[in-house]
């Protein structure tokens, strides 16, 4: 596998580190995830399967779970003996934390020049939001993304996925990529800032380029990619369901028009203001008319991009989305056989693998210890002072 032989250590809880370590252990790398005594946070949010929560098992397959006090002499020891053998370390704490532990990539650094030690925060290490707490709803509000989603007129809508937290993992896991493969020219290692406000920010080449250029600012539900024009819209169907209108190029907006017999739309798929309002009121008339399985049918055998808006039932049940195998099925030691979402990356001689369930707490700490030289009767005293 691509990254067979690459050790990473992940510190971080929730959603974006572990999300970023997942991509990474799928393929190949050795993941340790360093957990405190109570566990990553996770383990005990949201709906629960039989003892593990689904938020955990959907983020952390491919992973070994090591419980460490890192606030304990012994829980410090330990870290930095696997910091020395390792490759990578990731950590999302807030700026600061790893200083005040004595375990910053500055001290890692003198033991193992080699490291690439990233450090995935809100904010980013410097400037003066550097120790605002925050999540993805802060972000994406800071960042841009917020303020141009949802209808003219009313209040922005927040999104049904995480932005900032998955596009800050994929950050970090392509920053991390970046870092070995700089390591492979030079032999040494270095540090890595990712800041998931930043993410937002990317998201915005369109939007921002366009005012950077015509000093327009966008606006919620009055631009062409979020809902101000015909041609690019979510319309309600008969029977209270949606359907999504891409027909951004001229042909698909001209197929579309005569489709529904209104080939005096065409002229006018660009034209602003008033009558873009007057074309969507037209155009939701028209998909009124039948229901979402009535346009489904229509549209499957016609060259336009018009798909339904499906619920999650609906999704991983796709014929799409099953040949695509974005829905495993893995063992799981208390669960059971539980699904998970498959691998969004693929590569035709190196494929990505699910070789192992998320990990219990702490299921791997001894093992791991072992293989850091400590003795069973040292094991037992880590255990007994509350470093493990």
């Amino acid at each position: 596998m691509p990254l067979r032989g690459v050790t990473i250590v992940d510190l971080t809880r929730q959603l974006p580190g572990p999300f970023c370590t997942q991509i990474l252990a799928d393929f190949g790398a050795q993941v340790i995830k360093v957990e405190a005594p109570g566990g990553d946070p996770s383990r005990t949010q949201g709906p629960k399967l039989r003892r593990e929560s689904a938020y955990f098992l959907g983020v952390n397959r491919n992973k070994r779970s090591l419980v460490l006090n890192l606030k304990a002499d012994g829980g410090r020891e330990i870290f930095l003996r696997l910091a020395e053998k390792a490759d990578i370390i990731l950590e999302g704490f807030r700026p600061g934390v790893m200083e005040r532990l004595g375990i910053s990539y500055k001290e890692v650094a003198k033991i193992n020049p080699r490291i690439i030690y990233c450090s995935l925060s809100g904010y980013g290490q410097d400037g003066p939001y550097r120790n605002r707490p925050g999540h993805d709803i802060n972000y994406i509000a800071l960042g841009g993304i917020l303020g141009v989603t949802g209808k003219r007129g009313s209040p922005p809508v927040i999104p049904g996925g995480q932005i900032a937290d998955l596009t800050g993992g994929f950050l970090a896991a392509l920053s991390l990529m970046l870092g070995l493969w700089a390591r492979e020219k030079t032999g040494k290692g270095q540090y890595i800032d990712v800041a998931m406000l930043d993410g937002v920010l990317s998201w915005l080449p369109l939007y921002l380029g366009q005012y950077m250029a015509e000093g327009k600012i966008p606006r919620r539900g009055e631009m062409l990619l979020n809902g101000g024009y015909a041609c690019y819209n979510v319309y309600e169907t008969k029977d209270g369901a949606y359907m999504t209108l891409g027909a951004l190029e001229p042909h698909f907006w001209e197929a579309f028009c005569k489709e529904v017999g209104r080939d005096d739309l065409i002229a006018d798929h660009f034209t602003p203001g008033e009558r873009q309002e007057e074309m969507i009121r037209q155009v939701q008339g028209i998909f009124l008319q039948k229901t979402q399985e009535e346009w489904i049918k229509i549209w499957e055998t016609k060259d336009v991009p018009c798909e339904p808006v499906l619920s999650l039932e609906e999704v991983i049940a796709h014929p799409q989305v099953l040949s695509r195998q974005m829905v495993k099925e893995v063992t799981h030691p208390t669960e059971g056989r539980i699904r998970q979402l498959g691998i969004p990356i693929k590569l035709s001689d190196t494929p990505a693998e699910i070789r192992t369930p998320p990990p219990l707490l702490g299921e791997h700490t001894d093992e791991i210890l072992r293989g850091l030289g400590y003795s069973l009767q040292e094991i037992k005293r880590l255990r007994k002072e509350g470093a493990i």
